[in-house]
C-alpha cells in the first residue's frame, strides 16, 4: 500500500521504517497495510506450495522445488532443536542405547547460553514496554519470544544429543542438531586427550584435513584417522577429514571407552 506524500508515492513499508527511525507514531493506515501485506505474502506462498504439490505429487518435492537446501537444513535444525525441549524435560537423550557411553560436551558453553537467555528475556520485556505501536509491538514480541525459545532449544539439543561411544568402539560425534559424524572403529588410528584452544567457527576445517568441532573455544580430544572420513557441514556442504578434534567434558572417560574394544592391540 502506498500514499502520496509531498507529491511522491511512498510505500507503506518505507514510511513505517522512516517513522520508526524518527521516533514518531506511524499513521494507522501504515501499520494496517503492513499487516495486510504480510498476510498476503503468506497466502501467496501457501498457494504456490499447493500448486507445486499438485504437480509433483508430494509436499516434500514441492518444498524442495521452492526452498533452497541451506534454508531447508536450517529449518530442520530448528525443528529438531525445538523437539529436544521435550526430551530435555523428560530426560530422554537422543540416540543413546543401553550399554553406550554418553559423553556430554556442554560444560564450556552452559554459562554463556544461560547468560544469552537472560539478556534475550530482558530485551523482550524492555521492548514490550517501550514500543507503543500495536502492530510493531506484536511483530517484535513474536520475534523476541521465538529468539528466546531458539536459544533454549539449542542448549537443549546439545544436552540431549551427547557424543556416543558404542560397545563395539563406534564413535558418534555431535553438536546438537547441527553436526553429526559417525566414526567406525576400524577408521580410528589413535585417540588421546589433547586440550587445545583453537580459533574459528563451530566447524573449522584446515587445508590438511584437520576438523575442529569447537565448543566454548576449546577441544579436549584428538582423533587420528587411518583414512579420510566424509562429513556434512551444518548447511549441507560435504568435506573430508583425516583428524578430528572435539570437546568432551570428561575426555579421559571417552578415550578409555574408545580403547577398550581394541585391548588386544595398539590404538
Amino acid at each position: 500500500m502506498a500514499r502520496v506524500v509531498a507529491g511522491v508515492a511512498v510505500p507503506g513499508e518505507v514510511l513505517l521504517v522512516l517513522c520508526l527511525a524518527a521516533g514518531v507514531r506511524p499513521p494507522g493506515w501504515v501499520t494496517g497495510g503492513v499487516e495486510g501485506l504480510v498476510l498476503g505474502v503468506l497466502l501467496l506462498e501457501g498457494w504456490v506450495l499447493g500448486s507445486l504439490r499438485r504437480r509433483t505429487g508430494s509436499w516434500r518435492e514441492a518444498v524442495r522445488a521452492v526452498v533452497p537446501e541451506r534454508v531447508r537444513r536450517l529449518l530442520l535444525h530448528e525443528l529438531r532443536a525445538c523437539a529436544s525441549l521435550g526430551r530435555w524435560v523428560a530426560r530422554r537423550p537422543h540416540g543413546v542405547r543401553p550399554g553406550d557411553l554418553a559423553a556430554a560436551y556442554t560444560g564450556p558453553q552452559t554459562a554463556m547460553m544461560y547468560g544469552l537467555l537472560f539478556v534475550s528475556v530482558i530485551e523482550t520485556v524492555g521492548l514490550a514496554l517501550l514500543i507503543p505501536w500495536p502492530a510493531v509491538h506484536r511483530v517484535v514480541l513474536v520475534l523476541d519470544v521465538y529468539g528466546v525459545l531458539l536459544v533454549l532449544a539449542l542448549h537443549a539439543a546439545c544436552v540431549t544429543r551427547p557424543h556416543v561411544v558404542r560397545p563395539d568402539g563406534t564413535l558418534r560425534i555431535r553438536y546438537g542438531a547441527l553436526f553429526d559424524l559417525t566414526v567406525p572403529p576400524d577408521a580410528v588410528a589413535s585417540a588421546r586427550v589433547d586440550r587445545r584452544y583453537p580459533e574459528g567457527r563451530l566447524v573449522t576445517l584446515t587445508e590438511d584435513g584437520v576438523l575442529d568441532l569447537i565448543v566454548g573455544s576449546q577441544t579436549t580430544v584428538t582423533l587420528e584417522l587411518n583414512r579420510p572420513l566424509e562429513f556434512r557441514r551444518p548447511l549441507g556442504a560435504r568435506a573430508r577429514a583425516r583428524t578430528v578434534r572435539f570437546h568432551a567434558d570428561d575426555p579421559r572417560a571417552l578415550v578409555t571407552a574408545l580403547r577398550q574394544p581394541a585391548a588386544g592391540g595398539p590404538v
